[in-house]
């Protein structure tokens, strides 16, 4: 399997990511892990990133373009990837095209997981974590056995910064803006496999394997 992975924030994108490079056998690369590597070992591409990001500048596309082409040279992709935060934009998909052209490989499939906004706040403001040992919680799915106390070591949970509804809606404008056109992008292609992410993320997973019989 080469595919892509695309969602809102909170769709659960991380965790299905989880149970189909272990069911698949391929390598998950998400944008995170993969900048943080080639800073780790300050690769050539991973050098000039650097610089982007020591200054709290965004990476440029044609930088993540060549991180992305770096990444692939790896011997662990050979056995087909899982592509996660990638691409953001319909540049960095027309680019990304040309490096699997160039490598003669094909794109098997887009997996859109799908849910409301309503869905996505709701999952994502009502979570709340324990700043001492980090467990996580969820107000309604998984609540505490003490209302705000962290049933591990007692400390009172708390709601992140990035977890507040007012952050959510901004993260879902950005989303909507950059990413969203890479579903009629890929739509067009005939790679597009839309799933329903609303539920739980077992059933999401089931959907995907149907859609790819297996």
């Amino acid at each position: 399997m080469r595919a892509i992975l695309l969602g809102a924030p909170g769709v659960g994108k991380g965790t299905t990511a989880g149970l189909l490079v272990e069911h698949y056998g391929v390598v998950h690369i998400s944008t995170g892990d993969m900048f943080r590597s080639a800073l780790k070992n300050e690769t050539k591409v991973g050098l000039v990133a650097k610089s982007y990001v020591e200054k709290g500048l965004l990476v440029p596309d044609n930088i993540t373009n060549d991180l992305v082409e770096e990444r692939l040279l790896s011997d662990d992709v050979k056995n087909g990837f899982l592509f996660d935060g990638y691409p953001r934009n319909l540049f960095q998909a027309e680019e990304f095209d040309k490096i699997l052209k160039n490598k003669n490989w094909n794109l098997d499939a887009v997996i859109y997981i799908t849910a409301s906004d309503e869905c996505v706040i709701e999952r994502i403001a009502g979570r709340r974590v324990c700043p001492k040992c980090g467990a996580v919680y969820h107000i309604t799915n998984i609540p505490p056995k003490v209302s705000d106390i962290c049933d591990n070591c007692g400390t009172t949970i708390i709601q992140r910064k990035d977890d507040s509804k007012e952050t959510v809606l901004d993260r879902l404008r950005i989303y909507k803006e950059q990413t969203k056109p890479l579903i009629s992008y890929y739509e067009a292609k005939g790679l597009l496999v839309e799933v329903d992410g609303s539920k739980n993320v077992e059933l999401t997973f089931k959907q995907i394997k149907e859609k790819f019989k297996g």
